[in-house]
């Protein structure tokens, strides 16, 4: 049963890269169905933010009247879904990622897809990262330098 304002006062924490690939909780795991508040808290994401994904075809709940009910399938979905994007890809690419085990040999493939694109995604940040590092050293070089010219004028 959902409550009034449900959006408006949900928050959301940070969930790890560590956190979700040792998420392993026993009495989860033997739990077939799971409703959209029960993966909200679990995962520290916003209801709307489920609902989100389950538009753009990330997670695919069963429904009984207006109650969505996510199987284990989806729980997994989810926690491949946040780890795709803590590691910096698009939700287009995650689902990419994650579809690829519906295929025949799709473990497999999944991994050996998963980890070429890790490495090529590990790259772009690294790029992104150094250009942040430059512009931070641009930034205090500026700074410094209005520091003086404000200096100068007393």
């Amino acid at each position: 049963m959902t409550q009034p304002n449900e959006d408006t006062s949900e928050q959301e924490f940070r969930i790890t890269a560590d956190q979700l690939l040792s998420f392993d909780d026993p009495g989860r795991d033997k739990l077939e169905e799971f409703r959209i508040g029960d993966l909200s808290r679990e995962f520290g994401v916003t209801l709307r933010t489920l609902r989100f994904y389950e538009d753009r075809g990330l997670l695919s709940p069963e429904r009984r009247g207006t109650t969505r009910i996510y199987s284990r399938r989806d729980r997994m979905r989810l926690r491949l879904v946040l780890l795709a994007k803590i590691l910096g890809f698009s939700l287009t690419e995650a689902k990419q990622l994650i579809d690829l085990r519906e295929q025949s040999d799709g473990q497999r493939k999944q991994l050996k897809t998963a980890l070429v694109r890790f490495e090529e995604q590990r790259q772009i940040l690294q790029d992104q990262k150094r250009e942040i590092e430059e512009s931070l050293e641009a930034m205090r070089l500026t700074t410094d330098f209005v520091q003086n010219c404000l200096a100068k004028l007393g």
